[in-house]
């Protein structure tokens, strides 16, 4: 596993690496050599910002913690993506093997692994063709947290979204 520290408005001392190592090394066993993880920390409004994204073959795990202390936003961070970890981990294994004979106790005691993902909503629209900007307008007239919309410039179908600081994302999925 490689492990990959930024540090943005903050200074990435030598206490706070190591820490950052000690806690992603708890994923070595479960993750190959190859496998890149980026940690980037931060403050934000005086709050201290971990996050942790986990690239995997053919999927990505990503945690965000914010807290006031910034160790403790790097334990909840490993705890998150631990959880992820399992989750995705038991999907992929054999059907005779169970998750308890690969992952440890402490992160499988309140996972429920017969919870399967129930849709109860199925939902058909056209879909417009507009810029970017307009895509937004539309998503804040309707207060929703994202607006799939079909690019006019593109003429590729894109999603915008509101994020966590109040600010637009724009997704270009690419096939």
């Amino acid at each position: 596993m490689k492990v990959n520290i930024f540090g943005k408005n903050i200074e990435v001392t030598d206490r706070i690496r190591e820490q950052v190592e000690k806690k992603m090394a708890k994923f070595d066993k479960y993750l190959d050599e190859e496998t890149k993880v980026d940690v980037t920390l931060r403050e934000v409004k005086k709050e201290q910002k971990v996050e942790v994204t986990v690239f995997l073959r053919n999927h990505i795990l990503r945690a965000e913690e914010y807290s006031q202390d910034l160790f403790a936003s790097i334990d909840l961070a490993q705890e998150s993506i631990m959880q992820q970890l399992v989750r995705y981990k038991s999907k992929l294994i054999d059907k005779k093997r169970t998750a308890r004979e690969i992952f440890e106790e402490d992160y499988i005691e309140d996972y429920d692994f017969e919870e399967p993902v129930e849709i109860v909503k199925n939902k058909s629209f056209n879909i417009e063709p507009m810029d970017a900007d307009e895509a937004c307008e539309q998503m804040d007239m309707l207060r929703h947290s994202f607006y799939v919309f079909l690019n006019d410039k593109t003429n590729e179908v894109n999603v915008v979204y509101k994020r966590m600081d109040g600010k637009y994302g724009l997704i270009e999925p690419k096939i």
